[in-house]
């Protein structure tokens, strides 16, 4: 990858999307992760207006203090930076109250996990309003077109996808080339809406670098029968999180009313 040219393409996309748009500049939500530390630097490299959200929802210390470094980092770097606390704790705390208790207590804590990324997704796109931003997505393209790794209308509710046809190992060669905190690259990814530590790997099952060989894989045309072992393993996780998260990848069904009904 010419990840410089890359790097100069992304920013002009962005910077004519915004202008063209008629919008002053970019709001995005802060993790402590790799892809929302690189999609706010590309933001910060237009020149635009850049509002970051920290919006903590009984969030591990170690990730805030991540993004809350990075945000320091990026208003060295930058003119037009500027930072927005929001705590969405008690807020999600009063809807966890206000819902029905059911039995199934796993599914429950799914539900409430999508629910803090629909809360902060409502954040952004207030301050969006206010200011006349576009919400910048930080969804990296295994994410949203490989795993379908994302809440609906959650951290998938965006304006616009900057790196959403990068590869995962391509935001992490873009974050060296920006100069982006050495402990963000380094730590593990994590969607960050469990409270705990818990990693991506952890969730889905396979490593990111796995993943992106999978989808390849899977674009070349080959099927669970050509593989063994780990790899027979990785290319099932990877196959079944595309299938049923294809709802995500794909335009909202429409029901057409054929012509002689109307």
């Amino acid at each position: 990858m010419q990840t410089e040219k890359v790097i100069d393409h992304i920013v002009n996309w962005l910077k004519d999307y915004a202008t063209n748009a008629n919008q002053k500049g970019f709001v995005i939500g802060i993790s402590g992760g790799i892809d929302s530390a690189v999609t706010s630097t590309l933001c910060a490299k237009t020149g635009l207006d850049l509002l970051c959200l920290e919006m903590p929802i009984h969030q591990a210390p170690n990730q805030s203090d991540r993004a809350s470094r990075h945000i320091e980092w990026l208003q060295e770097q930058f003119k037009g930076v500027k930072r927005q606390p929001v705590e969405l704790t008690p807020v999600f705390d009063s809807l966890v109250t206000a819902f029905p208790a059911i039995a199934n207590e796993e599914e429950r804590f799914m539900s409430l996990a999508n629910t803090r990324a629909r809360l902060r997704m409502t954040s952004l796109y207030y301050f969006a309003a206010l200011k006349r931003y576009l919400v910048a997505g930080t969804g990296n393209k295994v994410e949203d077109f490989g795993v379908g790794f994302y809440t609906k209308y959650g951290d998938g509710g965006v304006d616009l996808s900057p790196i959403a046809d990068l590869m995962k190992s391509e935001v992490y060669e873009i974050a060296k080339a920006l100069g982006v905190n050495e402990e963000i690259i380094k730590a593990a990814p994590t969607d960050g809406l469990w409270g705990d530590d818990r990693t991506d790997e952890d969730q889905i099952g396979a490593s990111y670098p796995e993943l992106e060989w999978a989808m390849k894989m899977k674009h070349q045309g080959k099927t669970i029968d050509d593989f063994s072992d780990r790899k027979k393993e990785v290319f099932s996780i990877f196959m079944r999180f595309n299938g049923i998260n294809q709802h995500k990848m794909v335009a909202i069904p429409v029901c057409q009313i054929p012509e002689v009904l109307r």
